[in-house]
């Protein structure tokens, strides 16, 4: 039976609901079509204003933007307490455009949103040092989508999004989520990441996120991956900083506390959507009879976690992934304040399962949780 019928409220609303009003611009990063604009529609129908809206994908706003002065910009603002800026990076000195509208305008509420932090970043967060919160919207989380819904009902849709993901349009129109995952892996992967840094070989690109794709949730060597594309190292390193940055794949540290017997070094690689990774190699075979199923619900169950944690206003979680030089491993460690936890995602239930004895005899007063389909409310805070 299908359970959503409309679009979702988003949780990050309550955190604009915090910071908003405050004298900063507030900067909306995440890839397209995670719902950005659904967020700030959610948001500006509680305001008790007219907003105005602009988009840099329309050309003439384009226009608009590249040539600005101070007095051209309060012919844009005009009378609007709130005036949002969408795909604000394609603005050039878009770092400049938001701090002469922060400085110069400050009873305005301005939102900007973005789906590069690597050009945002570039672009945007040194001119508007001092002047903005950034905040970071991800694929839509378990809580988000089934609020009010019981644990057996949600159980029940967990196959369809270890195959298909959490992208909104994907769980909206579950019947069509094959072809428009494949649409939107194509246009955003193969289009827009590719764009942002005139990538001069994007067979090279495509090669590595396969690579990736079938690496998921695991350690990764950039020796040995620069080794079998038969490429320089730095080459490497520097195309999955852009996946990165560009809201593909998402790289955990190693937790250590200087214990000689710990791995300090290596970072495990998670997606952070499994349908964009099951697009990557186009594997969209049922969960009930994958081989890989362990590997989509440790990517799914850490993504879930990373998502809850960074919804809540005040978020202090930093995570990361344990393993010792013999080889015994922790899938999620998060660290708040002087508290840690301790996690491992385990698909199959028919064995009694538990956090290795190698990590809780270091940190005896880590609390530890496994993660299987029959538990897992709790820890996604659904």
């Amino acid at each position: 039976m299908e359970l959503i019928s409309k679009p979702y409220l988003r949780t990050k609303i309550e955190t604009l609901d915090k910071w908003a009003w405050k004298g900063k611009v507030l900067v909306i990063t995440g890839a397209r079509q995670v719902g950005k604009s659904t967020l700030i529609h959610q948001w500006l129908s509680k305001q008790n204003t007219i907003p105005a809206i602009y988009n840099v994908d329309d050309p003439e706003v384009m226009e608009m933007f590249e040539k600005f002065t101070l007095t051209r910009l309060k012919k844009i603002v005009g009378k609007s307490k709130i005036v949002v800026i969408d795909e604000v990076q394609r603005i050039q000195n878009a770092g400049l455009l938001l701090k002469l509208l922060a400085d110069n305008f400050k009873e305005v509420q301005f939102i900007a949103s973005g789906s590069s932090s690597l050009e945002i970043s570039e672009k945007i967060f040194e001119p508007l040092t001092g002047r903005h919160y950034n905040f970071h919207l991800y694929p839509m989380a378990l809580n988000e989508i089934y609020k009010g819904k019981t644990p057996f009902e949600i159980k029940q849709q967990l196959p369809f999004h270890l195959v298909y993901g959490m992208y909104p349009a994907i769980c909206r129109f579950k019947e069509d989520a094959e072809m428009n995952l494949k649409n939107l892996a194509s246009q955003y992967l193969y289009k827009d990441v590719l764009v942002w840094k005139d990538i001069r070989k994007p067979e090279l690109l495509e090669k590595l996120l396969k690579l990736l794709a079938y690496q998921v949730g695991s350690e990764i060597s950039v020796h040995e991956l620069a080794n079998k594309l038969k490429v320089k190292s730095e080459t490497v390193e520097n195309y999955i900083d852009l996946l990165e940055k560009s809201f593909v794949v998402y790289r955990l540290n190693c937790y250590s506390s200087n214990n000689r017997s710990e791995v300090t070094k290596m970072k495990k690689l998670f997606f952070y959507d499994n349908g964009i990774r099951n697009a990557v190699i186009g594997d969209f075979e049922a969960a009930e009879t994958r081989t890989d199923i362990g590997k989509l619900w440790e990517n799914f169950m850490v993504m879930e976690r990373i998502k809850v944690n960074d919804n809540r206003i005040n978020n202090d979680c930093r995570n990361y992934f344990w393993r010792n030089l013999n080889q015994s491993e922790v899938d999620l460690v998060e660290t708040e304040k002087k508290k840690i936890r301790a996690f491992e995602m385990k698909w199959g239930t028919f064995k009694k399962n538990y956090v290795t004895k190698s990590f809780t005899a270091l940190y005896p007063k880590a609390e530890t949780q496994v993660v299987t389909p029959e538990d897992f409310e709790e820890f996604c805070r659904v």
